[in-house]
């Protein structure tokens, strides 16, 4: 009888068991365990599978039919775009405020701050594509305002995506422009601010307001709709809060 029983209830699990897919900004993934993690607290049967990549390539990929049910992207305008073109169902909010950062794998004197970059010894210097990566498009408009673009221009390695971008900061570069939230993964908490990397001033770029947007393919999926409210709930702010964004 025992046996019946437990027999049901997992039969029964597994009809409810739902699945999301999230077409996310690669500057989320460092913070995308914690979020899942909290959320299957409250939704255990939920999976939710994870598509990271540049902003713009996964708006892209939208346009051209992507299943994806919900899109997490570093920027505002491309679930502005897609909420345009009918192919979000929801007008994009903001979920979080994202934050530059720029590190080195080498031990440097980073009290002058990105001023450093000019010197002989800082070579090649990794950012993100700005063309299909919002955390580029702010790094090249950083450097303008601090004066430094024209002069470094010639030392830039572009990453098409902001996780692309930080493992050539890792690698192939001296300096790298990174979104700040990176330094909050596991992996990467060995880096200390002042040390390892400092932020870059936020009066010297465009905030960069992320926007979350659930996409036509979710219409007739009850589990997006539950992620996407979590995304905005004050529990994942906190979290995006604890990975180094603004709120």
């Amino acid at each position: 009888m025992k046996k019946k029983i437990f027999t049901v209830l997992l039969l029964s699990s597994f009809l409810h068991a739902g699945s999301v897919t999230v077409a996310l900004a690669a500057n989320v993934s460092y913070a995308m365990d914690a979020l899942k993690s909290a959320f299957h607290k409250h939704y255990p049967s939920i999976e939710v599978r994870t598509v990271i990549g540049g902003s713009g390539k996964l708006s892209t990929q939208i346009q051209n039919g992507a299943p994806f049910d919900l899109f997490l992207s570093a920027n505002m305008f491309y679930p502005e775009t897609l909420y345009k073109e009918h192919l979000a169902i929801t007008a994009p909010k903001i979920y979080a405020y994202g934050s530059l950062a720029m590190v080195s794998q080498r031990k440097r004197d980073l009290s002058e701050g990105i001023a450093i970059i000019v010197k002989k010894e800082i070579r090649h210097i990794a950012i993100a594509n700005p063309k299909t990566a919002p955390y580029g498009k702010a790094t090249i408009e950083a450097l303008q305002n601090a004066k430094l673009y024209d002069i470094t221009k010639h030392k830039y390695i572009y990453g098409e995506s902001i996780a692309q971008t930080l493992s050539y900061a890792m690698t192939a570069a001296d300096v790298g422009f990174v979104a700040k939230s990176a330094f909050y993964s596991p992996k990467m908490r060995h880096f200390y601010e002042g040390k390892n990397y400092i932020e870059v001033d936020p009066k010297l770029y465009t905030p960069i307001t992320q926007g979350i947007v659930m996409l036509r393919h979710s219409s007739n999926n009850a589990d997006a709709k539950k992620f996407y409210h979590f995304i905005l709930s004050e529990e994942a702010k906190i979290i995006f809060k604890d990975y180094g964004y603004r709120l």
